[in-house]
């Protein structure tokens, strides 16, 4: 499974990241991509820097595991565990595209502490105000337990972090100060990574 997980790696950059870019340069003559604009070292940057750490080691490790370097986790080294790997990729994948596509024109990677974007609380953002983060999870995971090594699940480990730092750090505190009311009653009512799960506490 470890030539399928690099595979499934392969293609969520390609259609997640690229495609995904190219689309959004077409709409609006940017990429999209606006990166860490904090000072380096800080909590905020280490979270995007984590980011490009996470997907580096998500497809690392199905290659060091194909060459035979990297070892699989006895315990997740099960077909069924494959499977549920490959599940969880097949849900991950379209589930971040129906995310990015709800968002339009107010797609980034990023934040542009400057810009001032729509508010978006129709689709997946329904329910859950971090869809695409919540599919990116589903997505590395999928891959991890596809060729379940250390690396793998360190991979794992750390886009949960990045998520958990660019969320609470970065986008809630942003989308608080643009936005203002109108979010904090949207996020009082839709989860922050799954429907119901942290939602904030509505403002009087």
């Amino acid at each position: 499974m470890s030539s399928l997980a690099v595979v499934a790696w392969a293609l969520y950059l390609l259609v997640a990241f690229m495609l995904r870019s190219v689309v959004q340069r077409r709409r609006t003559g940017s990429t999209g991509f606006v990166g860490v604009t904090d000072p380096p070292l800080s909590l905020r940057w280490m979270g995007g820097a984590l980011f490009v750490v996470a997907f580096v080691l998500s497809g690392a490790a199905p290659l060091l595991a194909l060459a035979g370097v990297a070892r699989p986790v006895g315990a997740l080294d099960r077909p069924l565990v494959a499977a549920l790997g490959a599940l969880l990729f097949a849900a991950g994948l379209p589930l971040t595209l129906w995310s990015q596509l709800a968002m339009g024109a107010s797609w980034r990677i990023g934040v542009d502490p400057g810009a001032r974007t729509a508010l978006v609380t129709a689709g997946p953002f329904r329910q859950v105000r971090n869809p695409i983060f919540t599919a990116m999870v589903l997505a590395v995971l999928g891959i991890a337990l596809m060729a379940p090594s250390a690396l793998a699940l360190a991979a794992v480990a750390a886009l949960v972090i990045a998520v958990e730092l660019q969320v609470r750090l970065v986008e809630e505190p942003y989308l608080a100060r643009v936005h203002g009311g109108e979010y904090l009653r949207y996020a009082a009512r839709a989860g922050r990574f799954l429907p119901w799960i942290g939602r904030l506490r509505a403002r009087a």
